[in-house]
């Protein structure tokens, strides 16, 4: 059964927004089993919407379309779902009293912008919003349901996870599994590489790359006679992408790369400190998106040469020798987080990230970073390429990764 996901909303169309509503729910259909055919985006023009709303009606099996379901003047989805389907909008007395519940229970007062949402469709089956105002519903064009969802990401999210796929899932092929592997340490084209082949030596499977910078995610999909059939072809062949990359891949599904790393650095029962400089507290905030405060003690952003020797202890006479972009200074950076915290492991990072600052001998994009860990301190380099954000990402990456591996007892990898 093929599927189309249809965004509405033109600040979508204009760029003003990304749109990440189409790519989650992608995801989520496919993983349902349905094969996503169309992914479409279209500004709030009614008659856009209606003639877009019946194109893949006719083309589809099964449409999800989220957006233009507020209170503003240009939230026109219910009036064009509506139209399309050949019915007039009615006022839905149910919605409107839980939008009503919700409005007021904020202490706010309903207007005519909270009434507006409460216009569906005739006889369109109402998705109820447990975390916002908007009702979502669903109606068919023809033979084929389309389910009309908010645009905030939130709301969406648990709406379709709630109320779309209980409803769609008996429908479903049910003939595909996916396993999502997540790496980092090699580029999309050297990932490509390495598992050239695979598809040709396992019949039914295929694989795709999705590349967030630093990462690559390679999804390995099968399609077999049923679903178990799929997922014995998916999990042979994810094998041996495994097994070809190696300790790149550090993860699957939605295991995120620093919730990996402080899961390696739980398992050891370290407790850690950070020294950062050109990162600017960039990695405390990447390791704090999860729950750290059980090894994750503190740290300090130590940008001037002057807090790097009062908070760290980092010698002067190190800095004048050496300059704050080196070795030496990383790794007194690290001992010294290390020292002042308490903990069993100091990391540091000091470099350029740019634009200006860097000259022939220390380019804009040379990083030091280091470890000092019981067994010792390791200080590693590389020049970045990229812009200042892009060279602070993969600053982050490559000391996170450099204490990942010293948790679990891995071989470093040349970055």
């Amino acid at each position: 059964m093929t599927a189309a996901i249809l965004s509405i909303g033109t600040e979508l169309t204009r760029g003003e927004i990304v749109n990440t509503n189409a790519a989650w729910i992608s995801a989520e259909l496919t993983a349902a089993g349905f094969t996503v055919d169309v992914i479409d985006a279209i500004p709030d023009d009614i008659d856009q919407i209606v003639a877009t709303l019946r194109t893949l009606a006719k083309a589809h099996r099964l449409v999800v379309v989220t957006g233009g379901l507020g209170p503003t003047t240009d939230d026109l989805t219910a009036a064009a779902a509506a139209s399309a389907a050949g019915v007039t909008l009615v006022r839905d007395e149910s919605a409107l009293l839980a939008i009503r519940r919700r409005v007021e229970s904020r202490g706010k007062t309903m207007n005519a912008g909270h009434e507006k949402q409460a216009d569906l469709p005739a006889g369109a089956d109402v998705l109820p919003n447990s975390v916002g105002s908007a009702p979502g519903f669903s109606i068919p064009i023809g033979d084929t349901p389309l389910f009309f969802l908010p645009g905030v990401p939130r709301e969406m999210k648990r709406m379709f996870t709630d109320q779309v796929l209980p409803r769609i899932r008996p429908s479903a092929p049910n003939n595909t599994f996916q396993v999502r592997l997540r790496t980092y340490g090699l580029g999309e084209s050297l990932v490509g590489q390495a598992l050239a082949g695979i598809e040709g030596t396992h019949t039914g499977v295929t694989l795709g790359y999705r590349v967030h910078f630093p990462e690559v995610d390679v999804k390995v999909h099968a399609r077999g006679a049923n679903r178990e059939v799929a997922r014995d072809l998916a999990l042979r062949a994810s094998t041996e992408v495994k097994a070809r990359l190696g300790d790149v891949v550090y993860g699957e599904g939605d295991e995120a790369f620093t919730e990996m790393v402080g899961r390696a650095v739980r398992s050891r029962g370290y407790r850690l400190a950070l020294a950062e400089s050109c990162t600017g507290g960039l990695i405390a905030h990447m390791l704090t998106r999860y729950p750290a405060s059980d090894y994750l003690v503190g740290g300090a952003v130590v940008y001037a040469n002057s807090a790097k020797t009062r908070l760290l202890g980092v010698s002067e006479d190190t800095l004048r020798g050496h300059g704050a972009v080196s070795a030496e200074v990383a790794a007194e950076m690290a001992e010294g987080v290390r020292r002042t915290c308490e903990t069993d492991v100091g990391l540091s990072v000091t470099g350029i990230a740019g634009p200006t600052g860097g000259t022939a001998e220390k380019p804009v994009g040379l990083v030091y970073w280091a470890v000092a860990h019981p067994g010792g301190t390791v200080v590693r380099n590389k020049v970045f390429q990229g812009e200042r954000e892009e060279v602070q990402i993969a600053a982050a990456y490559a000391v996170l990764d450099l204490l990942r591996r010293i948790a679990l007892g891995l071989p470093e990898r040349a970055l």
